[in-house]
């Protein structure tokens, strides 16, 4: 919005939209300092939002403290003068000169002061812009890369702003961090007849709502990511609210209409047949109290009860929230404690129920008659984060109202006691008043200076900037005003023991050139009198003295007897009686900016962890109670809070977390989910992953093709057998390998569960769970002792069995099963999420002591390395068969050396070791054979060609197959290649031919010699549940066959 500033000639038109824009920025940002505003407006030259970022772009930290003054400043007696006085009172010219100099000078500093300013101002706003961009944007938030959405350590889920969305997530996330409120929601259940009922729109709409909402808050309890898309919820909510959708919402109207959606779908549950009973329903058991309204008519009293939802509290006129809260249950004659505000009327109202979630709405905005639009209301207030209900509540009534009457009485006597105090501060019967305490001190001044009998009016000369004339005139009794101050060192010994409270000093003038004449230069600095007595002046010291003690003690009893009356305000509603109903802090949400736009965010106090946090849209922040303050008191900027969310301390099941009915632990992420649910954010979860995964793949494949070839030497050659060990383990990700293995075996499980129903039925879900473990294990026993065989490995069809064959301790083979049994993936029914629990709950029994988890989590990296060693083979095989044969190559060499290294462990760890090396040397065979008539053409490119086969891929290969154990084909074959080379020796070729030929056969003849490395293959997932046997088997067809078989 930028102001479009007139340029019509009439002063009065221009003043009165230069108002009308400070008027703005006053309500926008809570500065009422016209002369920072009219800079800002200049500065800004006229743009509203930048004078706007000006004006709130400062640092919150640095606030103005308002300092008490001491005693020496508090009181004109014993304050000494600050200002420097030029003194022209000599007949020294350069004194008039360095006068002009000085006032010309005040006048450039307070123009570069106003420029500065100006300046300041404008370099800022680039500054705040970025910071603002910044706060409201987190750079993850926009990031392409699906790494940096990853959710960390349990931390809780932002919500994304969907477009002006930030009043959805400030009240959903305070609603959800309610786990009492959570668990209604998560678990949410409809009748059948009862759906097959709702035949109106509301009602569908609201049960639309709630399977959204149901949706939403599990993402927020069980996603990976950090922030989630509420649009499908947000956009039920669109027509529900009479302005555009591009226009923010008002965090009230939206609570309201979303506390009312949620009480009518919740009625549905509750009853039925019966839509007008609310006493079942749990939104209104959770979130409506019901207060008693009272009033006298005609000498009666009548009352009636009344439900509320979100209870409406003026700010205008409060300090706190406790006075806000006795403004407006009492209507009658109240005294606030700490307000001078009286309010008449005949009405009561006391709580007669109040509910576990007290929601209080902050009427923070008031409609401006006269500008004909909403203003927002900046004023402070504080609320403390554990308030006592009981002097609101109906059952305290005949004590609360003596308490009040006493209230009023006591005030009536501090009033009394500050008028009497007020009339010493103030004394004087003219329009000028002054401290008695401060009067008395001055008189004795005045009768303790030295007496003089010269006339004020004799012998007084001036000197004008010409010439110096002898003047009879009286002199100004502004100039000869003077704070006994200036004469305390000539008054008596006690006079500095005054009352600390007098008017604001003046400053000491300035006489300047051209405008004042100078001050007589031979009068007394200070009024005398002609004379006095030593008895008239011991006299009036003595009384003087007297009155004046007399008058402080006054002053003190006077400040005493507030000080405690107050004090007993203070504590009239905190003895232990009136602290029985505690309602503590739950949220507080907060609102920036103006009444018709501003960005809203919660502060929700996390209980489990003691700390208060921050949620601004995708952004959850820790917090503390300072910034809280800081941002939602208000008074300061133009943030404040807006709505304050208590709960009942004494109802710990409102923040008591899902615990499992067996083992008691808290239950947490997906695991206190429903079934219907779980899935659902399993499914979730397993598409962002697979998203990342793919990232992944991506960005290693663009750095393999910039990454160019490494060459080293012999003495830092990285041992291919070494970087296979470094890579065997796979990278653990969310998941650990145990359950990647327990997904791949998941329909072999389920099979097993749903064998077990007729134990389950009627023995129980132990004897179900001990039924199926022993069943499966039978069943995989008898598949291990099958004798393996490339066409058909039982090995690729289950973990347990490769740890069978492989004789693993009985203890990782136990577990190992019965991690299949606790596989969250298992959800499909009753019956398998009761065996799921049963499995959980017996893992959760194995201690570290009863098992070495580091052994048992190799003999799963070791069944995922020889996976991944199958995926290699039948990868380099499929290549083969499609006459890819470099890349074939790649696949072959990684899967013959990782297998080595399983092999060292056992025949059984691994593939058998001869299918790999002979159609690892079929390629290389191959491309040596390519290599060599590539050279014999003698063409340049097929020469270069023909060489960067050799160098990049078979010496390489050459040289890992003879440092490893190798075997009498192998080196039967790389004879044969070398001596391919090697018969161009001797021959007729081209120089440059034999030139190549002499550089290059050294390498292939001489191991030692210089080589490259190979690069590993693109990643594979060894551990995706595919029939890896079937493939196998028809690429093994294919290759015998005669012509090429597409294996998906």
């Amino acid at each position: 919005m930028t102001a479009e500033l007139p340029c019509e000639s009439g002063e009065a038109t221009d003043n009165t939209n230069n108002q009308v824009l400070i008027n703005q920025l006053q309500e926008i940002t809570g500065t009422q300092d016209v002369k920072i505003l009219q800079t800002a407006l200049k500065a800004s030259h006229g743009d509203v939002r930048q004078a706007i970022g000006f004006l709130t772009g400062q640092d919150p930290d640095a606030e103005v403290i308002a300092v008490e003054p001491s005693d020496s400043e508090g009181s004109v007696v014993g304050r000494e003068g600050q200002t420097k006085v030029i003194d022209l009172t000599g007949n020294d010219k350069d004194d008039l000169q360095t006068a002009i100099e000085l006032s010309l000078k005040e006048s450039q500093t307070a123009q570069a002061e106003e420029q500065d300013l100006s300046r300041a101002l404008e370099a800022s706003v680039a500054d705040n812009k970025s910071r603002v961009k910044r706060k409201r944007c987190e750079a993850w938030g926009d990031s392409s890369n699906p790494i940096d959405w990853i959710r960390r350590d349990e931390w809780p889920v932002g919500l994304k702003n969907v477009g002006n969305t930030c009043w959805f997530s400030a009240v959903i996330q305070s609603l959800f961090h309610l786990p009492d409120f959570r668990r209604l929601v998560l678990h949410y259940c409809l009748p059948q007849n009862v759906l097959e009922n709702c035949k109106s729109h509301s009602e569908k709409r609201n049960i639309a709502f709630m399977q959204e909402l149901r949706c939403l808050f599990a993402l927020m309890m069980g996603s990976n990511r950090k922030f989630v898309d509420p649009s499908a919820a947000v956009e039920l909510l669109k027509d529900a609210f009479r302005s555009n959708e591009a226009q923010q919402q008002d965090v009230s109207e939206f609570t309201h209409k979303l506390l009312d959606w949620l009480e009518d779908a919740f009625q549905l549950a509750a009853n039925g047949n019966n839509p007008k009973d609310k006493q079942e329903n749990p939104m209104v058991q959770l979130f409506y109290g019901t207060f008693l309204a009272e009033r006298t008519l005609d000498g009666k009293t009548v009352s009636n009860i009344e439900r509320f939802g979100q209870y409406p509290l003026q700010v205008n006129g409060f300090n706190n929230l406790d006075e806000c809260l006795e403004g407006a249950m009492v209507e009658g004659e109240i005294e606030a404690l700490h307000s001078d505000q009286t309010i008449r009327s005949g009405q009561e109202r006391w709580f007669s129920k109040l509910p576990p979630v007290l929601t209080f709405e902050l009427s923070r905005f008031e409609f401006n008659q006269s500008l004909g639009r909403p203003e927002k209301i900046h004023k402070k207030l504080e609320f403390p984060q554990v308030i006592y209900m009981d002097r609101y509540l109906y059952k305290n009534m005949e004590k609360i109202q003596d308490r009040r009457a006493e209230v009023k009485k006591l005030k009536e006597q501090v009033t009394v006691l500050q008028q009497k105090l007020e009339s010493y501060l103030n004394y004087g019967s003219g329009p000028n008043k002054y401290p008695l305490a401060d009067m008395l001190q001055y008189v004795l001044e005045f009768a303790t200076t030295k007496p003089t009998s010269v006339s004020p009016t004799q012998d007084i000369k001036v000197t004008s900037p010409a010439s110096t004339t002898t003047l009879s005139t009286p002199t100004d009794p502004v100039h000869e005003q003077t704070s006994p101050s200036e004469t305390e060192n000539s008054g008596p010994p006690d006079s500095s023991n005054s009352m600390p409270t007098s008017p604001p000093p003046q400053r000491t003038p300035i006489y300047k050139p051209f405008t004042q004449c100078r001050p007589p230069m031979d009068t007394p600095p200070h009024p005398a009198p002609h004379k006095v007595s030593e008895e008239e002046l011991c006299f009036i010291k003595g009384c003087l003295h007297r009155w004046r003690t007399e008058v402080e003690q006054n002053i003190q009893e006077l400040k005493d007897s507030i000080d405690r009356i107050n004090h007993t305000l203070e504590n009239m509603y905190t003895e232990d009686s009136m602290c029985q109903v505690p309602y503590r802090l739950h949220a507080v949400l907060v609102h920036e900016g103006q009444a018709s736009a501003g960005h809203y965010w919660a502060y929700i106090f996390n209980h489990r962890c003691k700390l208060w946090l921050k949620y601004n849209d995708i952004s959850v922040t820790e917090s503390c109670w300072e910034e809280l303050e800081r941002d939602s008191y208000g008074g300061v900027k133009n943030a404040s809070a807006y709505c304050l969310m208590y709960i009942d301390d004494k109802l710990p099941r409102l923040i008591a977390e899902d615990t499992d009915m067996e083992t008691g632990q808290v239950l947490e992420g997906v695991d206190s989910l429903p079934p219907i649910l779980r899935r659902y954010v399993q499914e979730d979860n397993r598409w962002f992953q697979q998203e990342v995964e793919e990232w992944e793949e991506e960005q290693f494949r663009k750095i393999a093709q910039k990454e160019p070839p490494v060459t080293i030497t012999e003495t830092q050659e990285l041992s291919f057998t070494t970087v296979a060990e470094e890579s065997a383990p796979s990278q653990q990700n969310s998941r650990s390998l145990s359950s990647e293995h327990a997904v791949i075996a998941k329909q072999q499980t389920a099979q097993a569960i749903a064998k077990t129903a007729d134990c389950y039925e009627k023995k129980g879900v132990e004897a179900a769970l001990a039924e199926a473990f022993h069943e499966e294990y039978s069943r995989l026993y008898l598949l291990a002792q099958e004798k393996a065989s490339p066409q058909n490995d039982p090995r690729l069809q289950h973990v347990l069995i490769y740890l069978i064959q492989n004789e693993a301790p009985n203890r990782v083979v136990e577990r190992t099963l019965l991690e299949q049994f606790a596989d969250r993936n298992l959800s499909y029914d009753e019956r398998s999420i009761s065996i799921m629990k049963q499995a959980r709950a017996k893992l959760r029994l194995i201690g570290p002591e009863d098992m070495d988890m580091d052994k048992y989590r190799k003999w799963h990296e070791d069944y995922s390395l020889f996976r991944k060693v199958f995926v290699y083979l039948l990868t380099g095989l499929e290549q083969y068969q499609n006459g890819k044969v470099r890349e074939a190559l790649t696949y072959l060499v990684y899967a013959y050396q990782s297998n080595s290294t399983l092999l060292r462990n056992g025949e059984n760890r691994g593939v058998e070791e001869s299918l790999i090396a002979l159609y690892r040397r079929k390629c290389l065979m191959e491309l040596n054979e390519n290599a060599a008539g590539l050279f014999d053409s003698g063409e340049d490119s097929d020469v270069v060609e023909g060489m960067s086969i050799m160098n990049d891929l078979v010496i390489p290969c050459m040289h890992l197959m003879i440092s490893n154990d190798i075997c009498q084909e192998d080196l039967d074959a790389i004879e044969i290649m070398r001596d391919r080379w090697c018969s161009y020796l001797g021959t007729d070729m081209d120089a440059t031919l034999q030139e190549k030929l002499g550089e290059f056969l050294p390498r292939l003849l001489d191991c030692s010699a210089e080589i490259i490395i190979l690069k590993e293959p693109p990643k594979i997932r060894p551990n995706s549940p595919h029939d890896l046997c079937s493939r196998f088997a028809a690429v093994l067809e294919s290759i015998h066959g005669t012509s090429p078989v597409t294996v998906n």
